[in-house]
């Protein structure tokens, strides 16, 4: 006998907005941060939080059933799993993407989505997240920072350098800079141009600062595609840049990189990379949603389109490169 069809799925995903709105609240409340101080009854958690007892006691239940909470005899506590993620004294905390991801705009771009799919890109304004110097990007730079450290470490292990020759670095669409920062922060001799909008570039070169890189560190205000990139450079990065244009505008910056790149030098790709299937692995196929949702043009693309593309601005070849275990794939392409 089989089993019945479930109507599971669908009921989690319809009311998959609820999960969302438990775990912002959770984060503005602080409820996390005081219940790995000790906080444990919902009692003591109304109290630090500042709330009503009643609300903090059914918003924990549910984030206990979701997960991200323990409950015993003694109350409730962070699961171990979600802990370095949620709790703001952890050096790993998420909390703050809370400030990109939930922004009207991005909420307003998926809230359009039947009208993107119709038109095959986003319905909330002509360009979307892409429009000229676009204050989102600030937020990004400031708050996805937290999600960026993993993958960006890994990509400066993938990056082979020769620590006792200079080594000029342009990071393309720097953003918060961590990338280029990760590169060249153990060589001494290296030393990273960030290209960006000016009030994006500011965060950046806070960041710089904090790991005491300033000197080692400048600023190339502007469009990607207006600015003169200078040069030459041994690395060109782009990373998460791709993903926001057209085949033809990506390959259009494949050609600005090569004509900036030195002899010997490479291009360092940084993006949610599908297999041929497009459809897995999920956590990096799933990201063409948010290209439809938010872009007018943009696409999750696979290394069998990249690496023509590539090959087409003038690299000699390309190689794929997974970075577990973070859902984005990096592409190297040499000169």
């Amino acid at each position: 006998m089989t089993n019945s069809p479930s109507p599971a799925l669908f009921l989690d995903t319809i009311n998959a907005f609820q999960k969302t709105a438990a775990l912002r609240a959770a984060l503005e409340l602080d409820l996390f941060t005081h219940a790995a101080a000790g906080k444990a009854t919902a009692d003591q958690l109304a109290a630090a939080c500042g709330a009503h007892p009643r609300g903090v006691r059914i918003l924990a239940d549910y984030l206990t059933v979701a997960g991200f909470l323990t409950k015993g005899r003694e109350g409730y506590a962070v699961a171990p799993e979600s802990a370095p993620f949620v709790v703001r004294t952890s050096p790993a905390y998420m909390g703050g993407m809370v400030g990109f991801m939930l922004t009207p705009d991005i909420r307003d771009c998926f809230g359009k989505l039947t009208d993107a799919v119709r038109k095959g890109g986003t319905a909330h304004s002509a360009e979307g997240t892409v429009s000229h110097d676009n204050p989102v990007w600030v937020a990004f730079a400031r708050e996805m920072a937290a999600l960026m450290r993993v993958p960006s470490m890994l990509l400066a292990q993938l990056v082979e350098v020769d620590s006792t020759k200079p080594l000029r670095i342009l990071d393309v669409a720097a953003g918060h800079g961590l990338f280029g920062l990760a590169i060249a922060q153990p060589h001494p001799t290296a030393h990273v141009v960030a290209l960006d909008w000016p009030n994006v570039l500011a965060v950046a070169e806070e960041n710089a600062r904090a790991v005491h890189m300033s000197a080692r560190y400048s600023l190339l205000p502007g469009s990607a595609f207006d600015v003169d990139w200078g040069g030459p450079y041994d690395l060109v990065l782009l990373t998460n840049f791709l993903h926001h244009f057209d085949l033809p505008t990506c390959e259009a910056v494949a050609r600005k990189a090569r004509a900036a790149l030195a002899p010997g030098g490479r291009c360092v790709t940084l993006e949610f990379v599908p297999n041929d299937d497009r459809v897995s692995p999920p956590p990096t196929a799933t990201f063409a949603l948010t290209m439809l949702a938010t872009t007018a043009r943009g696409d999750a693309y696979t290394f069998a389109e990249y690496e023509p593309l590539f090959a087409r601005a003038g690299f000699a070849r390309s190689t794929f490169h997974p970075l577990p275990p973070s859902a984005q794939q990096a592409i190297i392409s040499y000169t």
